[in-house]
């Protein structure tokens, strides 16, 4: 299987990243929320200025697709209007804060991320990778320990604990003190050979080399493995997106309803609704096919992409039971779900067929058509208790 390009960066609003069908600008909402006036501007933007559906990705950010260069400048002044684009590139790429969408008022969430936005972004910050981020997840039982970040920080007793992604230790921290222990941790990646690891983050370092003693001082307490809900939830009411597509319109009629929260599971929050009306394209039942399936842009949108993923990953999504996952990859980045699944890896002519990895996996099955995975992945599943 041929190997796919890894970008060192993500693209943003002030430094878009140009794919096949035009360029892709990713914004960083403020707290991972929108106000309604900020939805129902990027919706009008959205329509006018790149295709008309917003996505919502696996960090919780958004993304325009298909901007042209004379569209480009008018979007990002709307955007700038709208208070959704940094001062600068620097600020921009450092914050990579991953919020937990359950947050309540008083539980710290939001004056720890305005506090370490800040701290990012001052001149003494350690240089970090663009892809390096944080993750406040402060409820009283995390939800964020499958979603990417290389430094988590989570409720601990009165206090906090930060620490590294993939280790089973962290320190202990207050409220005054939490941002400066985990700036203390990323300056110590930086400083401990970071940036020379494989892709640049926290776990590949700590899998090589051992922490400060700071962070070896407090066990993570175990966690069961969080399954976001739909519906009803004490902060408002959840809905999720197929592939996390939020196309313009139906944007602008949430807009109208309450303030958004992004989450990393492609849904979205709406703040205070007990109930929201029907709309086609939000996904509300936890029992709708379409939960089960991951897909990136595939061709020809992406340039990496060997083929289509997403209208094979709803051909296949009906046939899946309740449980089980499947990732439909364009390349063995496997951007849309990095985790091990029942995994499809378009190539140039075929589909390969993983039973249980990510993209990048030696495939158990190699060279198929559509029709020749939907029966081998119907004999696996067959095959395999779940």
């Amino acid at each position: 299987m041929s190997s796919a390009r890894i970008q060192g960066w993500c693209p943003g609003a002030l430094r878009p990243m140009l794919a096949e069908d035009g360029w892709v600008v990713r914004i960083r909402p403020p707290l991972g929320r929108l106000t309604p006036a900020q939805a129902r501007g990027l919706a009008a933007l959205a329509s006018s200025h790149a295709q008309d559906t917003v996505e919502i990705t696996s960090r919780a950010n958004l993304q325009l697709r298909g901007i042209t260069d004379v569209d480009y400048p008018v979007l990002l002044s709307g955007l700038q209007a709208l208070g959704l684009v940094d001062t600068d590139v620097r600020a921009e790429s450092r914050r990579n804060l991953l919020l937990a969408p359950f947050w309540q008022a008083g539980d710290g969430t939001t004056e720890v991320a305005s506090a370490l936005a800040l701290a990012l972004n001052a001149p003494q910050a350690p240089d970090l990778p663009a892809k390096f981020g944080f993750a406040l997840d402060f409820g009283d039982t995390p939800v964020l320990r499958t979603n990417s970040a290389d430094i988590r920080m989570e409720r601990c007793d009165a206090g906090f604990l930060v620490y590294a992604d993939g280790s089973a230790i962290g320190a202990r921290a207050h409220r005054d003190d939490v941002v400066a222990v985990a700036m203390a941790l990323a300056q110590w990646f930086i400083e401990a050979g970071g940036l020379a690891t494989p892709r640049k983050r926290m776990a590949s370092l700590v899998a090589s080399q051992p922490l400060p003693r700071r962070f070896t001082t407090t066990p993570v307490p175990a966690a069961a493995q969080h399954q976001p809900p739909l519906g009803r939830v004490p902060q408002g009411y959840l809905a999720a997106l197929e592939f996390g597509q939020l196309p313009a319109t139906t944007l602008a009629a949430l807009a109208e309803l309450a303030h958004l929260r992004l989450t990393p599971w492609r849904s979205v929050l709406l703040e205070g609704m007990e109930a929201i009306p029907a709309l086609p394209d939000l996904i509300t039942r936890a029992d709708d096919p379409r939960l089960r399936i991951h897909a990136c842009t595939g061709a020809p949108g992406c340039g990496q992409a060997a083929g289509a993923t997403r209208p094979l990953a709803r051909a296949l999504a009906a046939s899946l039971p309740v449980g089980q996952t499947l990732h439909v990859s364009g390349c063995t980045k496997g951007c849309a779900h990095p985790a091990a699944a029942l995994t499809v890896v378009a190539t140039a002519n075929a589909y390969h067929l993983i039973h249980h990895g990510s993209a990048a996996a030696p495939p158990d099955g190699v060279g198929l058509t559509p029709a020749e995975l939907a029966t081998q992945i119907q004999q696996r599943l067959h095959a395999t208790p779940l």
